[in-house]
């Protein structure tokens, strides 16, 4: 009767649509150049690109801490509260955004929704969207592990509610490690009180592995003796107790039918489905692995690159759209015409990004790649342990697509960024030259109506910039360690005004750029 009723309620459900293309890259201590852990996540879709600094906090015995929804939406749409919790004594300082992603224990968080199967969706009861639980983490967790249990828990508890998909997807990193964890509703029917109100699972990236979650999930194989994917460590894998009953009673897993219990089938339902940034991630960096391009739902959860990743490769790979490869829609055959003599000549229109207008015009077709014309923010986060977190976390955080926008470094423990950097509002068609936004964006519009005159105007701004940014990092981290051994509310004061200059550097740069192409339309 239960699944019979399940089966209604999906007839009867009109379940929010949200354009999504966020890509995690996550990246282990001994697979990077230096010994960083690194997380990360591009924003794409019309989401809440502002840093906003929640500083840290005490509460009184007995306080409760409200539950919200909509933190996705904060830069347009006001808060709604579903519920509270009970406080803790005491908070941590961490970056607000539309989803939450750095405090000050260098506790770093990407986040990619998760296709889903249809049968967990949510209960009307739930009240833990994946923004609020990494709210909650942030505030109350010093490390990556810590972190997974209580967003587990909590959805568990009180149910997980989707804010933009069925299923969600987090890399959490510390200066030690990065895990991937993913969680589902258990079903409409679900109220609190009434058994576990979500399913999760967390998985370790070894240390000598990288990992990519591109809206697909990646949890494979689970032994149902040892709760576990096999030959995965025990201390590498984490697992809600619920996990097996669930499946069966919502009617995702048959226990007689033979077939193992493929966690990614299962919950995130991705069998016969490819990926194109999976298959773009796993040839690129592991082209020994002799990888199956159309053949992603069978790729393993992680893999050790053929060389480590430094942090600016990450920040590079952001920057892919698939040049070279069958899926470069900037050398698709459309693009090209034929001169007066009868050659042919490649159209200045030419985008690796065209519109949904051009595509259609010209029958182009497109995949989903690392860099979107969609994005919001983007973030590659590095965590290091030989450093004091103030100085060890690092947030490289861009506006708009990550292909053509500068990152810069937002230390961990920074109080304070420019005003322009902590406003915008997505739902407001003008531009607003007071928003650092506009200034990205306005450059990735304009940038895309020429695009073979105009990208290379935008790499001669990007990346001088980028390298200088990059280079300088050392000799920062130099000073800034000095002062911190001195007093590290300095160190903290020097690293604040250093990243608030920067962004006001790049952010000038941008809307000069901007000025400049507007004059090349044509």
């Amino acid at each position: 009767m239960r699944r019979l009723l399940i089966a209604i309620l999906f007839v009867l459900f009109i379940f929010h649509a949200s354009l999504f293309a966020c890509t995690d890259i996550m990246v282990g201590k001994l697979a990077t150049t230096d010994g960083s852990v690194i997380s990360s996540q591009t924003v794409n879709g019309t989401y809440d690109s502002r840093i906003i600094i929640v500083p840290a906090a005490d509460h009184e015995p007995g306080e409760m801490a409200p539950v919200y929804e909509w933190i996705v939406y904060g830069d347009r749409m006001p808060l709604v509260k579903l519920g509270e919790i009970p406080q803790v004594e005491h908070t941590y300082q961490y970056f607000n955004n539309a989803y939450p992603f750095g405090n000050e224990h260098q506790l770093l968080i990407g986040e990619t929704t998760q296709s889903g199967a249809r049968e967990t969706a949510n209960s009307e009861f739930a009240i833990m969207t994946i923004e609020q639980l990494e709210v909650f983490a942030l505030q109350r967790c010093k490390t990556a592990r810590e972190a997974v249990q209580l967003m587990g828990d909590l959805a568990v508890e009180y149910g997980y509610r989707e804010s933009c998909n069925l299923g969600e997807g987090l890399s959490v990193a510390d200066p030690n490690e990065v895990w991937f964890f993913e969680v589902y509703g258990v079903g409409p029917l679900w109220k609190p009180g009434e058994g576990p109100g979500a399913v999760w699972a967390a998985q370790r990236v070894p240390d000598d592995h990288v990992s990519i979650n591109g809206n697909y999930s990646m949890i494979g194989e689970i032994d149902l003796k040892t709760n576990r994917p096999p030959n995965v460590p025990e201390g590498d894998f984490l697992i809600c107790d619920n996990y097996l009953d669930t499946a069966i009673e919502i009617g995702r897993y048959d226990p007689n039918g033979g077939e193992p219990f493929v966690w990614k089938y299962v919950y995130g339902n991705i069998k016969g489905k490819w990926s194109s940034r999976t298959a773009r991630f796993f040839t690129l960096l592991n082209p020994s692995g002799n990888w199956d391009y159309n053949k992603t739902d069978d790729y393993p959860f992680s893999f050790k690159p053929d060389n480590k990743l430094s942090v600016y490769d990450v920040i590079e790979l952001f920057r892919d759209v698939a040049t070279g490869t069958p899926n470069d829609a900037e050398a698709a055959e459309a693009w090209y015409y034929k001169d007066s003599k009868g050659n042919p000549v490649k159209s200045n229109l030419a985008s690796p990004q065209p519109g949904n207008d051009i595509k259609a015009l010209l029958g182009i077709a497109t995949v989903s790649n690392f860099a979107s014309h969609s994005t919001s923010c983007f973030y590659i986060n590095q965590c290091r342990s030989w450093l004091p977190d103030p100085i060890g976390g690092v947030v490289w955080f861009g506006l708009s697509n990550s292909q053509k926008t500068v990152v810069v470094p937002l230390y961990c423990a920074n109080t304070e960024v420019p005003v322009s950097w902590t406003i915008v509002n997505r739902s407001d068609k003008t531009v607003d030259r007071n928003a650092a936004y506009y200034a990205f964006a306005t450059v990735n519009k304009l940038s895309n109506q020429r695009y073979q005159v105009f990208m290379p105007q935008v790499i001669e701004v990007r990346d001088p910039i980028q390298q200088r940014l990059y280079k300088m990092q050392d000799s920062i981290e130099k000073v800034a360690l000095e002062l911190y051994n001195q007093d590290p509310a300095l160190a903290i004061e020097f690293l604040t005004n250093y990243t608030s200059s920067v962004m006001l550097e790049v952010e000038k740069a941008y809307w000069k750029l901007a000025d400049t192409l507007v004059l090349q339309l044509q």
